[in-house]
């Protein structure tokens, strides 16, 4: 613990949902609930005004609708998130050069690095700067924690929320913590809670008040150890300015379930191909490619193989990922599936190229004939048969997503308010606009096309697409 709160945590306020009404002015005020639209979407993120019908992270978007079903549900916009992001912690940077991100909102800072703090007058000064800076750079608000550690600096600034800053004198720790749900230290989820709980333990306090001994008895000996000193206020993890990545990962949920093996394994080398782009894009390389399938009945299967070195082809990883659906039984329907990657490295073996090689020829045999022709492309996601094994009836119609952007050739920027039976129906607005008219086209309309999301503030960067 140090001795004074030099340690920040900023938590962007509802982040996806305020950016969104940042952006869309006739939003603002109004319930917003950005996540996946599908039926077995969830919800990303909500409104302060959404949270008062009971919305919240991680709800089935589903059960979204029904508790708030005049809330604006929006598909996320990550390239925006991204962009303001990118602005939050470039702000975090200029005040030390320890800044652990979290997350695209949420990240510990170490103050004392910096030279920025060295006492709690200091802090809090600091603290109140940057939520000025930030208003100022993208327009939206984040909340401040201050504090001698990591953990109390978190639960400071999930008291400072919304748009506010919340600073814990050293030496106030257990009294603050006492009364506090033993769900609030880290490590504890609902599967320790509620053995805690049978054990007659509820708050911090009865933690505290138990004893190491008893908590290595019901947890032990590592998480018991770590869990009492938490509830003394005691966290010495430090600020880490590189959190390495442990695996690269992609998944999707399908709003019907699959039951064609070919569409599954074409599926799965298509989340292959995204894996490695992911893992491209990040610079590294993996030895052991990962398979996650969930089924009709939510069971969840997970296979890997570990090859002989790091890969980032990604002939490689699409060949292993489809090795591992051959053991996996998707007889009734899959709902998910997931490819990743694990042991990362910076570097690949030139070796596996000709590892790859090597398996397809031991799986056909013998190399391809010379006469025969090659492979030619790949059809694209969603073509081909359908889930009931029939062919599409015609040239797939132009899809408009709410909440994505758009430009008409008349009308300028605006955002898609929703879409249907040949129709798309526009508001044309844009950040620091009075709230916008309404317009109605048709979804082929050739005067109305995507757009990339502008910035938050007038004269800000402009954000990429993608």
């Amino acid at each position: 613990m140090r001795p004074a709160p030099t340690i920040l945590h900023l938590d962007m306020d509802a982040f996806f949902a305020a950016a969104e009404q940042a952006a869309k002015p006739s939003l603002r005020g109004k319930p917003v609930v950005v996540g996946g639209l599908g039926p077995r979407g969830v919800v990303a993120t909500a409104s302060y005004e959404a949270r008062r019908f009971g919305v919240h992270s991680a709800m089935p978007m589903a059960q979204a609708r029904r508790l708030a079903p005049n809330a604006a549900y929006l598909v996320p916009r990550f390239s925006l998130y991204r962009a303001v992001s990118d602005q939050v912690m470039e702000l975090l940077r200029r005040l030390s050069p320890l800044v652990e991100p979290l997350s695209l909102d949420e990240a510990f800072v170490d103050l004392e690095a910096g030279g920025v703090a060295a006492d709690a007058v200091a802090a809090r000064a600091t603290g109140e700067r940057l939520r000025r800076d930030i208003l100022e750079v993208t327009g939206l608000t984040g909340s401040v924690g201050l504090a001698g550690s990591k953990m109390l600096a978190k639960i400071a600034s999930e008291q400072a929320k919304p748009d506010g800053l919340v600073l814990i004198e050293p030496g106030t720790e257990r009294e603050l913590l006492g009364p506090m749900s033993v769900r609030i230290l880290p490590g504890v989820g609902p599967a320790t809670g509620e053995h805690l709980r049978r054990a007659g333990m509820t708050t911090v306090a009865d933690l505290a008040g138990a004893g190491e001994d008893e908590l290595v008895r019901l947890l032990g000996k590592a998480h018991g150890v770590s869990l009492h000193r938490m509830a003394l206020g005691y966290d010495d993890r430090p600020v880490v300015a590189e959190r390495d990545a442990k695996s690269v990962s992609v998944e999707d949920t399908f709003d019907v379930d699959l039951h064609d093996r070919v569409r599954v394994r074409t599926e799965v080398e298509r989340l292959a191909d995204r894996c490695v782009s992911r893992l491209r894009g990040a610079g590294r390389s993996g030895r052991t490619v990962v398979l996650k399938v969930r089924r009709y009945d939510f069971s969840t299967l997970t296979r890997s193989e570990t090859l002989r070195g790091p890969t980032d082809d990604p002939a490689v990883v699409r060949e292993a990922a489809a090795r591992l659906l051959d053991a996996v039984d998707t007889t009734g329907g899959v709902r998910l599936l997931g490819v990743g990657v694990t042991g990362l490295a910076d570097y690949t073996q030139e070796d596996l190229f000709a590892q790859a090689a090597a398996e397809e020829e031991a799986r056909t045999g013998g190399g391809a004939a010379a006469d025969e022709a090659p492979p030619g492309p790949a059809e694209p996601a969603g073509s081909g048969p359908g889930p009931d094994g029939h062919e599409p009836a015609g040239p797939e119609e132009r899809r408009w997503m709410a909440g994505q952007d758009v430009r008409h050739a008349e009308f300028g920027a605006g955002w898609v308010q929703g879409s249907g039976l040949g129709r798309v129906t526009v508001r044309f607005e844009e950040p620091g606009s009075v709230p916008g008219r309404v317009r109605t086209f048709r979804t082929d309309d050739p005067a109305l096309e995507p757009a990339d999301p502008l910035p938050l503030v007038p004269g800000g960067p402009r954000v990429p697409s993608g």
